[in-house]
């Protein structure tokens, strides 16, 4: 009884009380909700959710294992957000009930070894630091290219591992050689003449796993006119630690990132990926308690922005013409470049410009597809439901090639076609299909 009343304050000092009081229950969130369209649970809605944080801080509601699992299993894709009349900020009611809880379990030692060690490996290392990032992927490329992978898969050795899992590594893009990622150079400058100063935000998995799609990213932007800087000293976003309740980490790596790119002369942070852009906008959030550090935050923040968003603003399509071979092609939206970044629009302007294809637009193009950073590995059920409900919007537009904006998303939709698609079907990153669109490429 002492421990869970510890959390429930825990958990009324870190959540706005107002915030939890601007729900109306109006219950504009629930058609938006993916949770909640594939159970009709309330507790599987935003307003079920926020009813529960609020009855927890007014006592009335045990914080117990199954408030954990009600708030775990929540996507945070933030469709809710744009649909709520009231304006409430559910993605900070969320994360911070999540910081309270994972903050208690650690100083309670209610986290089980398991739990513990899974997060020492993950957040203080892999995802704290890009070189330890680039180690891991260096492993990866090692077993993808010495024969490890095939000879792992001929003896049936990934049979003993869960079931995603094996279906994640069937997927895993191959990974480019260090001397690859080493090649380039900080400074880009623009082709023809300057229209815009741009510091490129690489991200941890995509200038890593993904490292290609930074590549072509870049040669968009300076087809745009962009001049470029790529600071070295950039950390990974902190999104995969705010998602999970680790909200030290994340201030730590937003600190970082902010003093790496505060000092640039340039006029715009450019981001390739959804859920990295959304958590670059969240920085003032989790800074908050710091006026200096919030003030440094605010001025960063205002600087950031899709790549797709700056294409348009820059007039990219009036200096290029985009060609590819017929082909129909549908775009599933970054559930946080369109619900954090207003970033709907300007991906299907630059696909409707290819010319020689036909682009359908997808039904329920803005739910999510189950990706949700890593929830499809820790919530793989609920996940692949989704996944399975999305392939069929997909199978509708007869589409041939699926783009997407953000690198789970790119993977979940490559495992859905994997599942439930066809041979002729292919995922691919908008800025990965802009570049194969551009002349003489």
């Amino acid at each position: 009884m002492r421990q869970s009343k510890q959390l429930t304050t825990r958990m009324t000092d870190k959540l706005d009380y107002e915030e939890l009081l601007g729900c109306m229950r109006c219950g504009f969130c629930l058609p938006t909700c993916p949770t909640y369209i594939r159970s009709k649970d309330e507790t599987a809605s935003p307003r079920g959710r926020i009813a529960i944080m609020k009855g927890v801080v007014d006592g009335l509601i045990e914080p117990d294992a199954g408030v954990e699992k009600t708030l775990n299993e929540c996507l945070g894709c933030l469709a809710c957000e744009p649909a709520c009349p009231a304006g409430v900020r559910y993605s900070v009611l969320l994360e911070d009930a999540r910081a309270a809880i994972t903050e208690h379990k650690r100083a309670t030692g209610q986290m089980d070894v398991r739990e513990r060690v899974i997060r020492k490996v993950v957040f203080d290392g892999l995802f704290m630091n890009k070189a330890n990032m680039e180690t891991a992927t260096g492993f990866l490329r090692f077993y993808q290219q010495s024969g490890v992978q095939t000879l792992t898969r001929k003896l049936h050795i990934l049979d003993w591992f869960p079931d995603q899992l094996q279906k994640m590594e069937a997927i895993l893009p191959p990974v480019p050689p260090k001397t690859e990622r080493r090649r380039r150079p900080e400074r880009l400058k623009a082709a023809g003449q300057p229209t815009a100063r741009i510091a490129f935000f690489s991200g941890c998995l995509m200038d890593t796993m993904f490292y290609e799609t930074n590549a072509n990213t870049m040669k968009l932007l300076q087809a745009a006119g962009c001049d470029i800087v790529i600071p070295d000293t950039q950390q990974c976003c902190g999104a995969l630690h705010g998602h999970a309740g680790e909200q030290a980490g994340a201030v730590r790596l937003a600190k970082q990132n902010i003093e790496a790119f505060e000092a640039l002369d340039v006029d715009h942070v450019i981001t390739n990926a959804g859920g990295c852009g959304a958590f670059l906008l969240g920085y003032d959030h989790l800074l908050k308690q710091d006026s200096a550090w919030l003030a440094r935050a605010e001025r960063f923040k205002a600087k950031v922005k899709d790549f797709a968003s700056i294409l348009i603003e820059v007039g990219f399509l009036d200096r290029v013409t985009l060609t590819l071979p017929n082909q129909v092609i549908t775009y599933q939206d970054s559930c946080h470049l369109r619900n954090v970044q207003q970033g709907a629009l300007a991906p299907r302007l630059l696909l409707q410009a290819i010319q020689g294809t036909t682009y359908v637009e997808q039904r329920h193009a803005d739910h999510c597809c189950g990706s949700a950073g890593v929830y499809n590995l820790l919530q793989p059920i609920i996940a692949n439901d989704i996944l399975e409900m999305k392939m069929g919007h997909v199978r509708d537009t007869a589409a041939q090639t699926i783009v997407t904006s953000n690198p789970g998303c790119h993977l979940q939709m490559q495992l859905g076609i994997q599942e439930h698609g066809t041979d002729s079907m292919r995922a691919v990153h908008l800025a990965d299909l802009l570049a194969e669109a551009l002349p003489n490429t």
